[in-house]
């Protein structure tokens, strides 16, 4: 297996995409793959996760800290960085095993040639640590200055975040303490350990402090130094200025390759449980296990409450907030390998129903309408008009936050699949009951029926494909509303059993029976779509009456690359052409339901008016594939998904917004792909099932799962399947 990704050129016009392809992370924080010598204009961020700022009219997002990787050097007085100065020689590599990254670039001087290289983590075991290494070597004697320090003067979208930075040098660490415009704090200290002597200059400038070394080079000998990170904010500690520094304390005598060695053993009990090996394709196989690796690198460990953002920890994009992505695309890795951290980022939805049912009441409704972008506490933070007209600059008016009311089930969906997997009932009594029920309500509230009509609909909405909105009728968000029906009275029923004292608390607050009872009419009665006479399911109201046009004429009507396509003068929201699987999607979960001949004719009738505008998209016409037995025609769609970031090529900009950024839910979407397509995975009678749909190439398919406190290792070989207890 390999893995690493590396690169041997340096290419100024891929720095954001790299930014993306070769970050680190540990769930506490993330940095970009972006080089040590940049500056804001090239997009270098370490992402906070969790804690937010809104400055002025802007959008609220999350903190990127001051950059205490901010490094670069001088060869008598001229500065020598990329993308500024070409390099003679360059490469980087990510080591994904380890979640390391690795630089090295040759400048041509006028003495002859000084090479750098530097080495970078986010440390596994200690949170709030990064480690550094940075090696000097020229092939003359002369001077050279190693610049090297905290930038404060950090890359925003939509700030500045900070309005007052204070940068101190206490005994041997030097510190950036930074005050938010709501109040918050972030403080970032470092501390240098070098091989080498020197003079030493503390300097600041422009919200920067650094030291400058100043070198009298001996040819062909290296200079080293190690510096230690450490990062708190005041949702960590009331003294996030005093923990940064004690941190550094404690770590003062640690041997850099200790803890580079420590950080490695964390990694490699995260690869024992979740490495996937495909024999006979080394592409897919780094492409998915690069996928798992990004999971990883968000993943909230550190926390008993807390989600995972839409771009994870690559940025500010998307506002930081998390999205339905999350519960629907990225659960599975962890819920078979670590289920403890599902029941994180559920908790994080029971923590935030207050949000919920404060929208809800906004708008008119009882129960829980969740949010379409959730920061802390369940506030959304999707604004009213999210994208900017290309050709007038004016804001657009979307419907994201009003009428994307499927998100609430998607939360559902989620807490079911992890309780029903795991058997950890106990959660519907820590809250997990009590959403359930409050979505359910919320869907209740928005079903009409027509004075002759006899089935309950539900209008007004926008389901998954975003190009459509205010729609009626989406029959994905119809079916999934009739699931959190039918699962609000599988938890009332539970909770019976479970604990009688409180069922009693809940049905004294809801009336469990008359809502039974009301639940059991809405399951019966909601309008769910059926298949016409050509077996095709109806997206909404109306969908056939649209313009029929192909993807690649409708491309012929853009007149601007970044005019976005939906909305109400959008170039596919009159026409069939969808932004991403919506039918499709409703297939995938409710599989049972529909015949192989139904689930085919859909598949091919949607994919071609499919743009794949969203990264969520391509994982379910795969995995539709597969279940309709066509490994091979899902086989394109799953290396789209798993190299969403490995190669690049998304979209960047909605309208004039920035969207760039990592995409968790297509490396989630690319392990369900594998593990429930290709594998076959399902859960039957509480055992273990394997279907298998190999492509043709795979010679064989070994992954691990945990089920029912049991370690399985998973070997489909052709026809052949073992599942060995390990």
């Amino acid at each position: 297996m390999k893995w690493s990704i590396s690169q041997d050129y340096f290419n100024g016009e891929e720095i954001s995409k790299n930014g993306n392809k070769y970050l680190i992370g540990n769930g506490y924080l993330g940095i970009r793959g972006t080089l040590q010598e940049y500056d804001k204009s090239s997009y270098p961020a370490i992402n906070l996760s969790g804690i937010y700022d809104k400055y002025k009219d802007g959008w609220r997002e999350p903190l990127n800290a001051p950059n205490g990787l901010y490094t670069y050097i001088e060869v008598n007085g001229k500065s020598f960085r990329l993308p500024n100065v070409a390099p003679r020689e360059h490469s980087q590599q990510l080591d994904i095993r380890y979640g390391i990254f690795t630089r090295t670039t040759v400048w041509e001087v006028d003495q002859g040639n000084i090479t750098i290289h530097a080495e970078q983590f986010a440390s596994l075991p200690v949170k709030h640590l990064i480690g550094f290494k940075f090696c000097v070597r020229a092939d003359f004697d002369g001077d050279i200055s190693i610049i090297t320090g905290i930038d404060g003067d950090v890359w925003d979208i939509h700030g500045p975040h900070y309005k007052e930075i204070t940068l101190n040098r206490n005994e041997e660490q030097i510190t950036a303490f930074a005050v938010t415009n709501e109040e918050d704090r972030v403080s970032v200290s470092e501390e240098i350990f070098k091989d080498f002597v020197s003079d030493e200059n503390i300097i600041r400038e422009n919200k920067k402090i650094f030291r400058k070394f100043n070198v009298k080079a001996k040819k062909d000998n290296t200079y080293t130094f190690y510096k230690y990170i450490s990062i708190f904010t005041s949702n960590d500690d009331s003294n996030p200025n005093k923990a940064s520094m004690e941190l550094l304390n404690q770590k003062r005598t640690s041997d850099y390759e200790v803890l580079l060695e420590e950080h490695k053993r964390e990694w490699e009990k995260l690869w024992e449980k979740s490495e996937v090996l495909i024999e006979g394709d080394d592409e897919a196989m780094l492409a998915l296990n690069y996928s798992i690796y990004h999971l990883h690198c968000i993943a909230p460990r550190h926390l008993s409450s807390l989600s995972i953002p839409a771009r994870g920890l690559s940025g500010q994009t998307y506002k930081g907030a998390v999205f339905w992505d999350t519960e629907m695309f990225m659960l599975d890795l962890f819920l078979y390998t670590e289920p403890e951290v599902v029941k994180t980022l559920l908790k994080y939805r029971v923590d935030t129903l207050g949000g919920a049912l404060k929208k809800a009441r906004h708008y008119g409704y009882e129960g829980a309408f969740y949010p379409w972008e959730s920061q802390e506490g369940g506030y959304d933070a999707c604004t009213d008009y999210n994208v900017t007209d290309v050709f007038t600059g004016r804001p657009v008016r979307t419907y994201f936050k009003d009428k994307q009311v499927h998100i609430s089930s998607a939360i559902v969906y989620g807490i079911m699949k992890y309780v029903h997997y795991t058997k950890d009932y106990g959660f519907l009594l820590e809250g997990g009951a009590k959403v359930i029920i409050e979505c359910a309500r919320f869907y209740q509230n928005l079903l009409v029926k027509k004075v002759t009509g006899t089935k309950y609909e539900i209008h007004d909405v926008i389901g998954p494909d975003e190009y459509h909105e205010r729609i009626n009728n989406n029959v994905y968000t119809n079916r999934m509303a009739k699931f959190t029906f039918e699962s609000a009275l599988f938890a009332i029923e539970k909770l019976k059993d479970l604990d009688t004292k409180y069922f009693d608390e809940l049905d004294g607050e809801y009336n469990l029976n008359i809502f039974a009872n009301q639940l059991k009419d809405a399951i019966k009665n909601i309008y769910i779509k059926e298949p016409d006479r050509n077996g095709i399911i109806e997206q909404f109201d109306g969908y056939f009456d649209l313009e029929e046009v192909s993807i690649e004429e409708l491309k012929q009507r853009i007149l601007d690359e970044r005019e976005y396509w939906g909305g109400a003068n959008g170039i596919a929201s009159h026409t069939r052409i969808i932004k991403q699987a919506d039918v499709v999607t409703m297939l995938n979960l409710f599989k049972d339901e529909y015949s192989t001949v139904i689930k085919e004719k859909n598949f091919d009738y949607y994919e071609p008016r499919t743009e794949h505008g969203s990264s969520l998209s391509a994982c379910m016409y795969a995995m539709l594939a597969c279940k309709c037995g066509k490994p091979e025609k899902a086989y394109p769609f799953f290396l789209k998904t798993a190299n969403a970031d490995l190669m690049g090529g998304g979209k960047e900009w909605a309208g004039l917004v920035y969207i760039g950024g990592t995409h968790p839910a297509a490396a989630g979407g690319a392990y369900k792909t594998v593990v429930e397509g290709f594998g076959g995975l399902t859960i039957e009678e509480d055992e273990l099932v394997i279907k298998p749909h190999l492509p043709k190439r795979w010679k064989s398919l070994i992954f691990n799962v945990l089920h029912n406190g049991k370690w399985s290792r998973i070997k489909i070989q052709g026809d052949q399947v073992t599942i060995q207890i390990i």
